[in-house]
């Protein structure tokens, strides 16, 4: 793996880069494919951000989101992809960063120990953002930390961290978070906008989906299950399901809390988090997945019951893992 210098060397010789964020975005793949857009721009490189899906609505409230393209347009020596655990998760743009490595320098800056170290030039440092990797890379680009860089690495460290909350986050989390801070972002409303705020219909599939848990495993495990037929009666995209699997681990007793989204019939996409006697990286690979000890995903096929016997007995098989 290369040094925060030596990455933050190979962007500061590029002319250009197209920097590549995960399919069905979350906070902490836009924040860090805009901060270090903002961070090479500063510098006088051209670039741009892609991703393959539709940018959720809540993150509008950071000026810049709309500037991310679904494909590439540049005509790049550089790609970077960022807060992606593999290829694969790059979704449609796959393909693209795939065949473009071979004639550009390709960079990977993520944050997830499942990562396979896929580019020619990687940074891979668990974190509980990728925001604060990207942080450090900026700085080591002699970068000031303010503004809309600050802004978007606060996206990523707060949308991550479950508004600071989440197991492994400790000082150096709130430390990178009071740079941003100081360097003009507001905390109050990133926190808020990311985290709080939501629509009625949201609040509706919501209260749906909690009256429906399944406990298993002797009321250690439990699952969420949001089906299509669900989103489509709120008039919702899939999107918004984001943070239902972190309710479980509020209840007392429950070590791991799976959230089951049914993307098409008979294909879930599967969100684990762990209380930290199961390592849920470990869980999720056993199904080609991957991610954190304590939050990770993957996807699954058959019918509702025969997943749910799948994940029973994979969670059963790795407890007490960590």
């Amino acid at each position: 793996m290369n040094t925060i210098e030596e990455i933050a060397s190979v962007l500061k010789q590029s002319e250009s880069a197209v920097i590549f964020t995960h399919t069905r975005p979350d906070g902490d793949t836009i924040g860090s494919g805009m901060a270090l857009h903002r961070a090479l721009t500063f510098l006088g490189k051209k670039c741009e951000v892609v991703n393959d899906s539709a940018i959720p609505e809540k993150f509008s409230f950071l000026e810049g989101v709309k500037e991310i393209k679904r494909a590439p347009t540049l005509r790049a020596d550089t790609y970077v992809a960022v807060d992606t655990s593999d290829i694969a998760r790059l979704g449609q743009l796959s393909d693209v960063f795939s065949k473009g490595a071979a004639r550009r320098t390709t960079v990977n800056i993520d944050h997830h120990i499942s990562n396979p170290i896929y580019a020619k030039y990687n940074y891979v440092v668990e974190t509980p953002s990728n925001c604060e990797n990207i942080l450090k890379v900026i700085r080591a680009m002699g970068v000031p930390i303010e503004g809309d860089v600050a802004r978007f690495l606060l996206l990523g460290m707060v949308t991550d961290s479950g508004g600071f909350t989440h197991a492994g986050v400790a000082g150096d989390t709130l430390r990178a978070a009071a740079l941003t801070a100081d360097g003009g972002a507001d905390v109050n409303t990133t926190y808020f906008e990311t985290c709080c705020r939501q629509s009625k219909a949201r609040a509706l599939l919501y209260a749906e989906v909690i009256s429906h848990l399944r406990f298993l495993l002797d009321d250690t495990l439990v699952i969420a299950f949001v089906t299509q037929k669900m989103l489509d009666r709120y008039g919702l995209m899939s999107y918004v399901t984001e943070g239902f699997v972190d309710f479980g681990l509020t209840i007392d007793g429950i070590e791991v809390s799976v959230c089951l989204l049914e993307v098409q019939t008979g294909k879930y996409k599967v969100s684990f988090r762990s209380r930290g006697k199961v390592n849920v990286s470990d869980v999720a690979k056993t199904f080609g997945g991957g991610g954190h000890v304590l939050a990770s995903g993957c996807m699954l096929f058959g019918d509702y019951e025969e997943v749910c016997d799948k994940l029973r007995y994979a969670v059963w098989q790795h407890s007490g893992s960590v």
